[in-house]
């Protein structure tokens, strides 16, 4: 059991970091910079320690996934914050309509002050830091709430978060289920979740009580559509890939295919020839991500249950023959959490695989007669955090993109749009509001204050009353220039 911190130390760091935002406002670009410098050295001098932890946490998860997943991602955004942001802090200058000239006008972005940040489990690093790097660049202070279903990894964030940065800088408040609740009962300048819909919705309502604004990343059922005139054997192997990093353990996961009526069977045996390739047996493979706590692994199999007992096919995956055997010893049970993937057949709206986010290597087909079929499809369901879309013919893409609506898009692949620094990351709808990466996660993070700089000579005074004849000429001229 994680050791949580007592409620009345996390409200004396948070206060400390309210007082010390409200002490200095305005947070110089050096130093804002110096604090991601002393991040980045963070994860330069202690990424082994903190894989090791993510391994301990799931039991078995390879140090090269959290390298990719996790380290990766966070290294390239702190070169890219630490390459912009003299630009993204610089005051923006705005065009001064004539009623108002000769004044001049700009936009400043100053912090907000003090973020708070609840992270989920299933990156425990990538999700805790990334939120995290984009307000300290911003210039503000954070405190973060990792999962408590991390616990090594959380108490390694903790102690090195400690060991670099001052307590009204940057701190980690851990703890369970009711730690979480009490960060988003705290008076924040902004609160990030990511997580479900369910808990977002706990969280939304928490923040509100304070007039927190929020940013929520949550899930959803993100839809694959495979168009008729696609690579189907490309398209798979990307399918497959994006489903089964981190065991489909990923926000952005491929939820359920939409694919053409009748290719069914050459999509089973395309993602069987792909999941092989990619991971040729299960259990034991030291690549292969396992579902994270028993209780993770009992709902997926009441789902596959459920939806059996109401007519669905299953195709459960096999291993490679002569794949390695299992390995007579695994870290913690790992290994016996290691689920083989499977395709569902025949899935309907009844079933709670079709009806929740699934969040492991479950991986409903689903055929339609038309495109408006598979559109219309989307569309009755909360609007998904991700779509992918795999096809050649580019105004059948355009049509897709034109008539769904979701927080990101790949177009012939999965999962790569949130690599992409330069677009923001977030959802619309069910799945979550705001978004972060990039310019975007700065501004998010920023109060954009208006101010208007007025010239000793200037128009305004010609509008004061008294009201007259002179009035309603300069008004009248005023009307005919704007």
């Amino acid at each position: 059991m994680m050791a949580g911190m007592p409620p009345d130390a996390i409200r004396e760091i948070f206060q400390r970091q309210h007082e010390a935002s409200r002490a200095q406002p305005q947070v110089p670009l050096t130093l804002r910079r110096e604090r991601l410098l002393r991040l980045g050295k963070l994860l330069q001098e202690h990424a082994p320690v903190l894989a090791a932890a993510v391994q301990a946490d799931f039991g078995m998860r390879s140090p090269h996934l959290t390298e990719v997943a996790d380290f990766f991602v966070l290294r390239a955004q702190l070169a890219h914050t630490l390459r912009h942001l003299a630009r993204w802090s610089r005051p923006q200058r705005v065009r001064t309509p004539l009623a108002l000239q000769p004044a001049r006008a700009f936009i400043e972005r100053q912090p907000l002050g003090v973020v708070g940040v609840i992270a989920p489990w299933n990156y425990p690093v990538q999700l805790s830091l990334a939120p995290a790097m984009s307000a300290l660049a911003a210039g503000n202070r954070v405190l973060l709430k990792p999962s408590e279903l991390t616990p090594h990894t959380s108490a390694q964030l903790a102690a090195l978060v400690a060991q670099f940065f001052a307590p009204e800088e940057f701190a980690v408040a851990q703890g369970d289920a009711a730690t979480a609740a009490l960060v988003a009962s705290l008076p924040f300048d902004h609160l990030v979740f990511t997580g479900s819909t369910a808990v977002g919705r706990k969280v939304a309502q928490a923040a509100a009580a304070n007039l927190t604004p929020t940013t929520l990343e949550l899930g959803g059922k993100s839809p694959c559509i495979i168009d008729a005139d696609c690579d189907l054997q490309d398209a798979v192997l990307k399918i497959a890939h994006g489903k089964l990093l981190n065991a489909g353990q990923t926000c952005i996961a491929p939820d359920y295919v939409l694919l053409p009526r009748g290719s069914e069977a050459a999509f089973a045996d395309a993602y069987q020839a792909a999941v092989a390739r990619l991971f040729p047996y299960f259990e034991g493979n030291p690549d292969y991500a396992s579902i994270i706590n028993t209780r993770h692994l009992a709902r997926l199999r009441t789902m596959l249950q459920q939806a059996q007992t109401l007519g669905a096919q299953l195709r459960v995956l096999q291993p490679v023959p002569g794949s390695p055997p299992r390995p007579p010893q695994s870290i913690g049970d790992g290994v016996g959490r290691q689920m083989a993937p499977v395709l569902v057949f025949g899935a309907t709206a009844q079933m709670q695989l079709m009806q929740e986010e699934i969040f492991g290597p479950v991986l409903p087909v689903l055929g339609y007669e038309r495109l408006d079929d598979a559109v219309a499809h989307i569309n009755s369901q909360p609007r998904p955090l991700a779509l992918y879309w795999f096809g050649r013919n580019n105004a059948v893409r355009d049509e897709v993109l034109g008539r769904t609506v979701s927080g990101g898009v790949s177009v012939n692949d999965t999962l790569l749009h949130v690599a992409h620094d330069n677009l923001p990351f977030g959802g619309v709808g069910d799945s979550g509001w705001g978004a972060y990466h990039g310019e975007a996660g700065f501004l998010r993070f920023c109060h954009q204050k208006s101010v208007l700089v007025q010239s000793r000579w200037n128009l305004g005074q010609l509008l004061y009353p008294p009201y007259g004849a002179r009035f309603e000429r300069v008004l009248a001229l005023l009307k005919r220039l704007a």
